[in-house]
């Protein structure tokens, strides 16, 4: 067993194809001075054609898997766009005489190496975008065919160096059963549709290998442990063919659960929530029985595009969101973009700590012209459903104040234009930084409602960045620490007699009931994947088992201690993989 990083989760059982590594050779080209020009309108065209590619792509994946998916490949646009990127390039032509093809590699060898050496996971990631964009011109500049997966219908493992997301657009999941990459981690483009499709991926790989892979080689992969099996013996194809049909038939089980209501065994009723980035998100929510929206991601409208959104269009996208829903409500953060998430018109400053800077509501308080069209859009839909407002990155009094005094402006701007909006809206904030769980009894007095982003709050909590790989075993939800944080938050929401509910990663986790149980969580919110199997935990659970088990783990003093006392739960009597309600 070689172990990897489980990037995607599923069972994948099946023979290898490797695919040929998409390093073109170069030779070193000059040009005579009066032949640049030439060279110039080689490049352009190059960049012209290679745009109208990714378009078509982007619009391929924004029908098929879905627009925040699509939107990475903005992010390719606005490197082919990039002033420094065509600087480099250019000015290796013009410089040196090169040819556009040489210029083009040269600066792609620059810039990956130059993100390589960062110390910074993500930003290592970033440079196979890069590579991706590059490798796509010079396969217009110098003519050459694309590298074709298989045409036959016989389904295979995907092997590959790195896999960008260009090649992941053509992939056929019927076809492909998993896929195996020696670099990249769970935050790479490539992890992230290999999710949305559904596709079982293990990364990590480099340096781990005796020998190269090879096509044709019989491959057993882990995408949830991460783990690769090579020549598997007859014993470890039928322990995972084993756990690969009970994943199948357990996902058609579960679907069954839809429209029951998660009430645990002794009468506690958990709502249910979806997170969502589009309206097919929130289709495949109430598909999979969500009482409604926990957690619009609003960014992902202003990723789509290159200018900012105007209120109509956002207006029409809230609206469809909030009839969609009905009668359930539909909580809209407004926007949250910095760190992790860039605008390609929207030009942020380099920062040494993005995750700490000029981000969320601290963008949105600095550009109110923008914020206020925003909030009034959300306004405007407010009058076709059970619309609530969410200020994100919330770490103070001052900033919810400011927040709500742009919003009244809003709603005054709307009053004199004679339109209809919810005028008692519902407005709260995200609990996500420590400042805010810290002072959370004196935001609760100036909020509607409170919703605890763990993602961000555990990254805070802990001082570990959640997209370096090096430290990822850091990164534990279930420190002291960050239950301490939960239950100062709740604590407070309580006493402020406002409701509070969870929108991170652990609302999804089913290790976590236990702990939302005994806190007095009833609301939680999650990707529309995580809600049919959170769900049949809660039903096959007696909450004040699981209460006690909660109890008992803020009792204790270590990470390691708390996880194997959640272990109890995960393994008690009260649930079955096999059982349904």
């Amino acid at each position: 067993m070689i172990q990897g990083i489980g990037a995607a989760a599923g069972v994948a059982i099946g023979k290898a194809f490797v695919l040929p590594s998409w390093d073109w050779d170069v030779p070193d080209r000059r040009m005579e001075k009066v032949d640049l020009a030439l060279e110039f309108e080689r490049l352009y065209e190059g960049i012209r054609t290679s745009k109208t590619e990714i378009e078509v792509m982007k619009n391929e994946i924004k029908e098929t898997v879905g627009v925040a998916e699509s939107s990475i490949f903005d992010a390719h646009i606005a490197i082919l766009e990039d002033p420094v990127f065509m600087s480099e390039i250019q000015g290796i032509i013009e410089r040196q005489y090169k040819a556009a093809e040489v210029a083009v590699k040269e600066a792609i060898d620059h810039f990956v190496t130059m993100f390589d050496l960062l110390d910074d996971e993500y930003m290592k990631e970033r440079a196979l975008d890069i590579k991706d964009v590059g490798n796509r011109l010079l396969k217009h500049l110098l003519g050459t065919p694309d590298i074709t997966l298989p045409a036959d219908t016989q389904p295979y493992i995907l092997v590959a160096k790195e896999l960008s997301p260009s090649q992941l657009v053509h992939l056929n999941p019927n076809n492909v059963l998993g896929i195996v990459t020696l670099a990249g981690g769970k935050t790479s483009h490539s992890a992230i549709m290999a999710r949305a499709l559904g596709i079982p991926l293990v990364s990590g790989l480099e340096n781990k290998l005796a020998e190269p892979l090879q096509t044709g080689d019989m491959l057993v992969i882990d995408g949830d442990e991460g783990k690769l099996y090579l020549d598997p013996s007859p014993d470890i194809i039928e322990s995972y063919t084993e756990m690969a049909v009970k994943l199948s038939r357990r996902k058609e089980q579960l679907q069954l659960l839809a429209s029951v209501e998660a009430v645990t065994k002794d009468g506690v009723h958990l709502r249910l929530a979806g997170n969502i980035s589009s309206v097919k998100d929130l289709k495949l929510a109430l598909k999979h029985g969500a009482e409604g929206v926990g957690l619009f991601r609003t960014e992902f409208l202003y990723m789509d595009r290159s200018t900012f959104p105007e209120e109509e269009e956002q207006y029409k996208v809230y609206r469809q969101v909030a009839e969609t829903a009905g009668a359930h409500p539909v909580v809209i953060r407004t926007l949250d973009i910095g760190g992790d998430k860039q605008l390609e018109y929207f030009s942020l400053p380099e920062e040494d700590n993005p995750f700490l800077g000029y981000r969320a509501i601290r963008i949105s308080l600095d550009r109110k012209e923008m914020f206020i069209t925003q909030l009034t859009a959300i306004l405007r839909a407010s009058a076709h459903g059970k619309v609530k407002i969410m200020y994100p990155m919330i770490s103070s009094v001052e900033e919810v104040r400011e927040a709500n005094q742009l919003l009244e402006e809003a709603k005054r701007g709307l009053h004199e234009r004679g339109i209809a909006y919810d005028s008692d809206i519902q407005v709260g904030i995200m609990i996500e930084v420590p400042a805010a769980a810290a002072i959370a009894d004196l935001l609760a007095a100036e909020a509607d409602f409170f919703s605890i982003g763990t993602n961000d709050l555990v990254q805070y909590v802990l001082a570990v960045d959640r997209m370096n790989e090096k430290i990822a075993h850091m990164y534990n939800p279930y420190h002291p620490a960050v239950l301490r944080a939960l239950r100062q938050t709740v604590l407070a929401a309580k006493e402020a007699g406002i409701p509070v509910s969870v929108c991170g990663e652990m609302a999804g986790d089913e290790k976590a009931i236990p702990i939302w149980n005994y806190l007095g969580v009833v609301d939680l919110s999650m990707s529309p994947q995580s809600l049919l199997r959170v769900k049949h935990r809660i039903l096959n659970t007696t909450a004040k088992e699981s209460q006690e088990i909660g109890a008992r783990c803020y009792c204790l003093s270590t990470s390691a201690e708390i996880e194997s006392e959640l272990a109890i739960f995960t393994e008690s009597g009260n649930y079955s993989s096999d059982s349904l309600a």
